[in-house]
């Protein structure tokens, strides 16, 4: 089964597997959820898959938290994705580091790691025009993107 998910990932996405801790399945999972239709773009994808932020207030304390509908298997994926990089992947290690040290909570550095999560999956399985010709962005031409400092994602994330 994973042998046949590989090649249909490999032959419609194949940007998707370059990306560490993404396997077939959770590439799959993506694909399904960006579907044929085009969306109008990442924050619209985010929350489709349940992990765009929503403002929440108590008083005086200003937070955010996962919007908790949308796709719940295309979140369980993203989920996926945060914890294997957490595991083995040195730059969403650091960053996981940097924003403790800033006194982030846990969950609140996983969903912003979620989100990102989200726009990476989103412009890899998203299919663009260039020169008339469809073709899909590259893994490396979306984590040479924008960084921190223009408001984009955290290069390597």
């Amino acid at each position: 089964m994973e042998g046949r998910l590989t090649r249909l990932v490999e032959r419609h996405a194949p940007q998707l597997l370059e990306v560490v801790g993404i396997g077939p399945d959770t590439a799959v999972t993506l694909l399904i959820t960006v579907g044929p239709e085009s969306l109008g773009s990442g924050a619209s994808f985010a929350a489709l898959c349940g992990v765009s932020p929503v403002e929440r207030s108590s008083g005086s304390r200003q937070s955010r938290r996962l919007n908790r509908g949308g796709a719940r298997q295309a979140d369980a994926a993203l989920h996926r994705i945060v914890q294997t990089r957490l595991r083995v992947h040195p730059r969403t290690q650091d960053y996981y580091e940097h924003r403790s040290k800033e006194g982030k909570t846990r969950r609140e550095i996983v969903r912003s790691l979620k989100r990102y999560g989200s726009l990476t999956g989103y412009h890899l399985a998203h299919v663009v025009e260039a020169s008339r010709n469809w073709t899909y962005m590259s893994a490396q031409d979306w984590m040479d993107g924008p960084g921190p400092a223009s408001g984009g994602c955290p290069r390597g994330l």
